[in-house]
C-alpha cells in the first residue's frame, strides 16, 4: 500500500502557522518581487480568487475583500517542509520527499480498510499538532491510486482529510468524479488529446486498452492506466541525477539603467549558480550569460546572451564571476531599462572524474570554496559573499508582504509574554 501525505496550499497554511490571528482570514501568496498570485488559502479560493493571476490585476479587490497578502517567504516554506517530512518519516518504513508539500509512504503489508483510515487520521492529526499544518492523506495501492485518493481526500465531499482506494469498489466511487486532469501525469494538452477521443474522466481513461494508449501517446499513459487498475508500474529513484544545467536568474525589482548594477546583479547571479554546482560536487565547462528587458515595456524589447567557454572546467565561484564580467561590454546596452538578467552553467560534469589539462592548471581553490560554503550553510546564505556583488543592490527583489522568518532568523523568534 502507497500513501500520499500532501500539505493543503502549502504557502499560505505556513504563513498562518506563526500568525493565529489569521488562520480564519483568506491568505494569498505572491510570488519573487510580489508578481502574480503563487498560492491561495481554501477560504480565499471560496472568494474567488485564483492562482497564477497578476497580483496588481487583484490588489484592490483583494484589499476590499480584507485578504491577507503575503510576499514568498521560502526559508520560512523550507524549514516548515523538513519538520513536516520529519514528522511523515514516523509513520512508515520508506518515504519518498516528492516535492516541498508532499511525500510518498509505502507500506509492504495489507491490512484492512479500518487500519488505514485510522492510520490516515494519525498522521493528520500528529501532524497539525506538531507542525500546525493541515494535510490530506490518500492510501492507494499503487502510486497513481495514492494520488487520487489523495485528490479525493482534499477536494471531493464526503473524506474529511482521509481517502482509501484500495479495491474496485473504491475505485468505482471516486475515479468518475475526476477529470482526467486530475490524474497524475495528465497535463492540460494530453488532457485535450484524451477529451477528443471523448476520454473525460479517469475512469473513462482507467477503462481504455494499454497497449493501444502507448501506441496512440507513450509508455507513460500505458503505465498511467495500469496504475489506475491497480498494477505497481511505477518507483522513484533512490537518488536524483545530477543537473545538466544550472540557472539563476530573476527579474528586478526594479528597472536598471546603470551598468555597475548589471554587473552586480550577474556577479550574484554566478555566485548562486556556482554553490548549486558545487553541491552536487561537478564542474561547468561553460556558462550563459542573458540580460534583457521587459516585452511589456513601451519601449523596443531587447535582449542578448552570450556563452563563455572556460579554459578548464571550474567550480570556483571567483572564476565565473571574473566570465560575467569579461562579458559585460558585450551585453550592456546604454538606455536599455533592464528586466531580467541570469547566468546558466552548461557543459556540466562530475568534479571527481573530470580530465585536467597538462598545459592548463586549473585555478580553482576546493579547499577555500568549501570554507566558505561551509560558513554560509551554517549562518545563512550571504554571510560571506564576494564583493563583486556590490554594497547597494538597487536590482533587489521586491518583497512588500513579507513575513518574519520565525524559525529561521534569532531576531524572528517570537516572544511569548506571560
Amino acid at each position: 500500500m502507497f500513501a500520499l501525505v500532501d500539505a493543503v496550499s502549502m504557502y499560505a497554511s505556513c504563513e498562518k502557522v506563526f500568525y493565529p490571528e489569521i488562520r480564519r482570514k483568506p491568505v494569498i501568496v505572491l510570488s519573487n518581487n510580489d508578481g502574480c498570485v503563487v498560492a491561495v488559502c481554501p477560504t480565499a479560493k471560496r472568494m474567488g480568487f485564483k492562482k497564477f493571476v497578476p497580483f496588481f490585476q487583484i490588489a484592490d479587490s483583494a484589499r476590499k475583500a480584507g485578504v491577507v497578502v503575503r510576499s514568498s517567504n521560502y526559508s520560512l516554506y523550507a524549514d516548515l517542509s523538513q519538520r513536516l517530512m520529519d514528522t511523515c518519516s514516523r509513520f512508515a518504513p520508506n518515504m519518498h520527499v516528492y516535492s516541498i508539500d508532499e511525500c510518498f509512504l509505502h507500506y509492504d503489508f495489507d491490512a484492512d480498510d479500518a487500519y488505514w483510515w485510522e492510520l490516515g487520521e494519525k498522521i493528520r492529526r500528529t501532524v497539525w499538532k506538531e507542525v500546525c499544518l493541515p494535510v490530506g492523506v490518500g492510501f492507494g495501492t499503487t502510486p497513481t491510486l495514492a494520488k487520487a485518493a489523495n485528490h479525493a481526500a482534499k477536494k471531493l465531499s464526503g473524506f474529511e482529510g482521509v481517502a482509501v482506494l484500495n479495491c474496485l469498489q473504491s475505485r468505482q466511487n471516486v475515479l468518475p468524479k475526476m477529470e482526467v486532469t486530475d490524474v497524475w501525469g495528465i497535463g492540460k494538452r494530453l488532457g485535450n488529446r484524451l477529451n477528443l477521443m471523448n476520454i473525460n474522466t479517469a475512469m473513462q481513461l482507467s477503462k481504455q486498452p494499454p497497449q493501444q494508449m502507448r501506441k496512440h501517446f507513450s509508455i507513460t499513459v500505458e503505465n498511467t492506466v495500469r496504475e489506475l487498475n491497480g498494477e505497481v508500474r511505477l518507483t522513484w529513484d533512490e537518488s536524483r541525477a545530477d543537473k545538466k544545467e544550472i540557472y539563476s536568474t530573476r527579474s528586478f525589482g526594479q528597472r536598471i539603467t546603470d551598468k555597475n548594477q548589471l554587473k552586480f546583479a550577474l556577479a550574484k547571479h554566478a555566485e548562486i549558480a556556482a554553490v548549486k554546482l558545487r553541491k552536487q560536487r561537478c564542474v561547468a565547462g561553460a556558462m550563459t550569460i542573458f540580460a534583457s528587458s521587459s516585452p511589456h515595456d513601451a519601449a523596443p524589447y531587447y535582449r542578448k546572451s552570450l556563452l563563455h567557454s572556460f579554459a578548464v572546467p571550474t567550480s570556483d565561484t571567483r572564476n565565473i564571476i571574473a566570465a560575467t564580467s569579461a562579458v559585460l561590454e558585450k551585453i550592456y546596452c546604454a538606455g536599455v531599462r533592464y528586466y531580467k538578467c541570469g547566468v546558466g552553467l552548461v557543459d556540466i560534469k562530475s568534479a571527481v572524474f573530470n580530465q585536467g589539462d597538462l598545459f592548463t592548471p586549473s585555478t580553482d581553490s576546493p579547499a577555500l570554496m568549501a570554507c566558505l560554503d561551509k560558513i554560509n550553510s551554517r549562518y545563512g546564505r550571504s554571510t560571506l559573499h564576494f564583493a563583486a556583488q556590490g554594497i547597494e543592490q538597487k536590482f533587489a527583489m521586491r518583497r512588500e508582504f513579507l513575513s518574519k522568518s520565525s524559525t529561521t532568523n534569532w531576531r524572528d523568534i517570537p516572544r511569548i509574554k506571560c
